[in-house]
């Protein structure tokens, strides 16, 4: 039949539209729930007190007597896979909803059911097209987590190498695919029902994170990326990949024999290598946020690792969530955090503002002078005790959707990354003062960037990047001077106003200056020529 192809996605359809009209008539029972005694009887809300009699039998009576946020969690585990993952999204979506719904949906994190081991068995031997004894000399069938995505098993390689197995659960992609297609719509019913809540924004970043998640190949890519980052720094471990036993489906890579911040053998460590991790997990977090601008965009304490030994070094685990900023967005991320770990409010606003996504709706202005009233308030109760920067960043973003001034997800996880670092740190040191520590390793990245060699590659780059307008300028540029030098011999112009040459001078100064800064990094003599010829020219007869 015409139809067949569509079976599945209509009947995954009507379990969404159920679980959808379940949820919206238990948020009706809930409310009514919640009102106060006085307010259930005679004439009050009566329209509502109604639909709660007729809805009320109709519902699962487990689900219909939680509270709407626990009502939201048990549905989203009902429907599947997908929309657990999409719960972990909105759970850390703080700046957005309501605290209860995040802080319930939260327990999304917790081990999922485990998958008998003959199936993990089918799906690696199926993509290595060997026997599971042909590779592994032995595989531990109790996994080390069960997730709503896949399953993660440690293994020994015949070669003797201790390996992990992440296994794409069987049936997941295709699913999840199909999920992603009826979430899309959902996303655009929503966003006229609770707008103020961005539901279509919310869902079409999920939809971008899970895309990639379903697919092995880019977290073995990023395990790479992260290594090659982190190249210089070696107590900074990633696992490695074993491409040759990596597809879409299974990922084997290194198991890092370590042990998660705040376990027992935490308190075996020295104060010298407490205060040594802390170094390396500050160091590694703000250099992936503003260095490198490719970070852990699912971290948390379970996927920190502390690596004991001489020297005591840091692991990451789970790349396959990673957030990314573009140059300019990092470079402003720098700079807006440079001016709130050194407690400059207004630097702090004007920089985070130049990061939000503003509506025609949107009340900037008014953004703004509540951000600065919440960093007042933030830097004065410093004074008093300890000073959460990722809370103050939490709470300044959260504050957007009152004005309907939005941001990135990106800035969110960017948001969990710190506190989780925060979180680690005080677990290995207790009296942890985090504001000294970020401001010394924000401050280093800060002259790393913008040192005169620093400033000088920057200004190659993006010189380079033009390389051909650059070549014609300076093939054309002795025609350009006997034109001009032909312009002198004319009768004098009318004078102009004074302000009238002044772009020509600061275009001079600013060739002037970036000649000097390529000759002292020894760039090409063609370059630096080119560049003074530029100033001299712009300084005569630019104005």
């Amino acid at each position: 039949m015409v139809l067949n192809p569509y079976k599945g996605v209509i009947r995954r359809f009507l379990v969404l539209l159920r679980h959808l009209l379940g949820l919206l008539a238990g948020g009706v029972v809930a409310q009514t729930r919640a009102l106060p005694p006085e307010q259930k009887q005679g004439l009050h809300h009566l329209g509502r007190r109604v639909a709660t009699a007729v809805f009320q039998p109709l519902l699962n009576r487990e689900i219909v007597n939680l509270p709407f946020s626990g009502q939201l969690r048990r549905r989203l585990e009902l429907a599947g896979p997908t929309y657990v993952k999409l719960g972990q999204i909105m759970a850390v979506r703080e700046d957005m909803l309501p605290k209860a719904i995040t802080d319930e949906l939260k327990n999304l994190f917790d081990n999922l059911p485990e998958l008998p081991f003959s199936q993990i068995r089918t799906v690696i031997e199926g993509e290595l097209q060997r026997r599971l004894e042909e590779v592994f000399s032995e595989v531990d069938e109790r996994p080390l987590a069960s997730a709503s995505i896949a399953q993660v098993h440690r293994a020994r390689l015949n070669s003797g190498d201790q390996v992990v197995i992440k296994v794409m659960k069987p049936g997941i992609r295709d699913a999840i695919m199909a999920e992603l297609r009826l979430l899309t719509l959902l996303g655009k019913v929503l966003q006229r029902i609770v707008p103020e809540y961005q539901p279509r924004y919310m869902i079409d970043e999920f939809n971008s994170y899970t895309a990639r998640e379903i697919d092995f190949t880019f977290e073995a890519d990023n395990g790479e990326m992260f290594a090659q980052n982190f190249r210089d720094t070696p107590e900074v471990v990633f696992p490695r990949i074993y491409r040759d036993l990596s597809t879409r489906n299974i990922l084997t890579m290194d198991f890092l024999d370590g042990f998660k911040p705040g376990a027992p053998q935490t308190f075996a460590l020295s104060d010298a290598q407490r205060d040594r991790g802390i170094e390396l997990g500050a160091e590694a977090i703000l250099r992936m946020l503003y260095q490198h601008g490719f970070f852990h965009a699912d971290l948390h304490a379970g996927n920190l690792l502390v690596l004991p030994g001489e020297p005591i070094r840091i692991g990451f685990i789970d790349l396959g969530m990673v957030g990314r900023f573009e140059e300019e967005t990092r470079h402003r991320m720098l700079y807006y955090f440079h001016a709130l770990v050194n407690q400059d409010i207004e630097g702090s606003v004007q920089y985070l503002s130049a990061l939000a996504r503003v509506e025609e709706d949107s009340d900037l202005p008014g953004f703004r002078r509540a951000l600065a009233d919440l960093s007042r308030r933030f830097v004065m109760h410093s004074a008093e005790g300890e000073f959460s920067v990722a809370r103050l960043i939490l709470e300044s973003i959260g504050l957007g959707g009152r004005y309907r001034v939005f941001f990135r997800v990106e800035l969110v996880l960017m948001v969990k990354a710190l506190i989780t670092f925060e979180g680690v740190g005080r677990m290995l040191n207790g009296r942890l003062d985090v504001v000294a520590v970020t401001q010394k390793h924000v401050g280093r990245i800060f002259r790393q960037q913008y040192r005169l060699a620093g400033l000088t590659g920057e200004l190659l780059r993006h010189t380079f990047r033009t390389t051909p307008e650059v070549v014609d300028f300076v093939t054309h540029l002795p025609e350009l001077l006997s034109q001009e030098l032909r312009a002198l011999q004319e009768p004098t112009p009318p004078p102009r106003k004074p302000e009238a040459g002044l772009g020509g001078s600061i275009l001079a100064g600013a060739c002037l200056l970036s000649g000097v800064l390529t000759l002292l990094a020894g760039g090409p003599p063609v370059l630096w020529m080119a560049l003074f010829f530029l100033a001299v020219w712009l300084y005569c007869f630019g104005k």
